[in-house]
C-alpha cells in the first residue's frame, strides 16, 4: 500500500514539474528551468519581406542561437539570437495589416519582449521630402483603410470620389468616404477611438539623436542613387491593406492627412505594440513614389537595406536588460 502512494506521489509530482517546464517554455522557448543565462527579455524586430529579411541577413550582424535559433508557431518562423550584441527575436510578418496583428502578437505572448522595433519598405508620398532609398521615422502612423462609405446624396465625406473625375470633376455613383477610427484595447482602460498611432516619445527621442549622423548606401551591386539617402524625421505615415500606386489618392492622402508614407503593416503593428503597453518604433525606407515609375529591384533592396541599418543602429544604442532571473 505504501509503495502504492509513493508511486502516485512521485507521478504527480513529475506531472506539476513537466507542467511548469512546458508552461515556460511558451513564455520564453529558448528559456531553459535552470540556467539564467539565457532567461532574459529581448527586443521585438519585426520585418515584412523578403527584400528585408536578406538585408538582415546580408549584414553579417544577426547570430542565431546557437542552442535554439528559431521556434515555429502558427505558421510563422521566430527567430532567435543576437544582432550586434543585442538579444532578439526576429519574425517575417508577411504583407497586409491582419498578418501583421496576428505576428506580433504571437511575438509577445510567446516571448519576452523589451519592445519592438518594426522595419521595412514604404512608398512615398511626399517626392520633395523623401525618395527612394531615404528612410522615414514617423512621429506617427493611422490606419487609413477604415471607411465609413456615404450614400450618394448624403454629406460629402472627407474623399469625395466626384472630385476626381476626368477630365471634369462632377458628381459620382462611389460617393465619398470618412476616415474611421479604430478601438484600441488595453489593461486596465476603456476602449478609446484612436486615429493617429504616435510612436513611443522615449524611444522617438533616442532615434533622432542616435540615427542623425547615419551613413546609409547609395549604391547596391553597380546601381546607385543619384543622391545622398537621408534619414527623415517628423513624418506620419498610412497604413491600409490597399498597395498604393495611384498619384491622385497618394497626393490626397498628403495634402488631407500630411502623410509622406503609405504601407501595409506599420498601424497593424504600432496598433497591437500600444494594446500590450509595449514601447515601439516604426523605420520604413521608401522604395518607391505613388503614381511614379515602379522601382527596380536593385532601388528596392536599398530602400529595405537602409532601413535596416538605421533599425540595428537603433537597437544597438537600447540598453541590455538584466537577466530576469537576477
Amino acid at each position: 500500500m505504501s509503495s502504492s502512494v509513493n508511486l502516485v506521489v512521485m507521478v504527480v509530482g513529475l506531472l506539476v514539474l513537466a507542467q511548469q517546464s512546458f508552461q515556460m517554455s511558451l513564455r520564453n522557448p529558448v528559456a531553459a528551468t535552470n540556467n539564467c543565462k539565457i532567461d532574459f527579455t529581448r527586443l521585438g524586430l519585426v520585418l515584412t519581406s523578403g527584400n528585408n529579411e536578406k538585408a538582415l541577413q546580408d549584414s553579417g550582424l544577426f547570430t542565431p542561437d546557437a542552442e535554439t535559433p528559431y521556434v515555429d508557431i502558427a505558421g510563422r518562423r521566430f527567430h532567435i539570437g543576437t544582432l550586434n550584441a543585442r538579444y532578439i527575436v526576429y519574425v517575417k510578418i508577411g504583407g497586409n495589416s491582419v498578418n501583421a496583428a496576428i505576428a506580433v502578437q504571437i511575438l509577445l505572448n510567446r516571448f519576452r519582449i523589451q519592445g519592438i522595433i518594426h522595419f521595412g519598405s514604404a512608398g512615398s508620398l511626399d517626392e520633395k521630402s523623401i525618395v527612394p532609398g531615404d528612410v522615414s521615422v514617423p512621429l506617427a502612423v493611422a490606419f487609413t483603410g477604415a471607411w465609413n462609405w456615404k450614400k450618394l446624396g448624403s454629406d460629402k465625406g472627407a474623399l469625395n470620389f466626384g472630385e476626381f473625375n476626368y477630365p471634369v470633376n462632377g458628381e459620382n455613383l462611389l460617393a465619398s468616404v470618412d476616415y474611421d477610427t479604430i478601438k484600441l484595447f488595453s489593461k486596465g482602460q476603456s476602449p478609446q477611438d484612436v486615429f493617429w498611432f504616435p510612436s513611443t516619445t522615449s524611444w522617438y527621442s533616442a532615434a533622432t539623436q542616435v540615427l542623425q549622423d547615419l551613413v546609409l548606401r547609395q549604391c547596391y551591386h553597380g546601381v546607385c542613387l543619384p543622391y545622398k539617402p537621408k534619414i527623415v524625421f517628423g513624418t506620419k505615415g498610412s497604413s491600409s491593406d490597399s498597395y498604393i500606386k495611384n498619384k491622385a489618392y497618394g497626393d490626397f492622402l498628403h495634402k488631407g492627412l500630411n502623410v509622406s508614407t503609405a504601407d501595409q503593416e506599420s498601424a497593424a503593428v504600432a496598433w497591437t505594440s500600444l494594446s500590450n503597453e509595449k514601447p515601439f518604433i516604426v523605420i520604413r525606407g521608401a522604395s518607391n513614389v505613388a503614381g511614379g515609375a515602379s522601382s527596380v529591384s536593385q532601388l528596392s533592396y536599398l530602400a529595405s537595406y537602409n532601413a535596416f541599418l538605421a533599425a540595428a543602429k537603433f537597437i544597438e544604442s537600447i540598453p541590455t536588460p538584466r537577466l530576469a532571473c537576477e
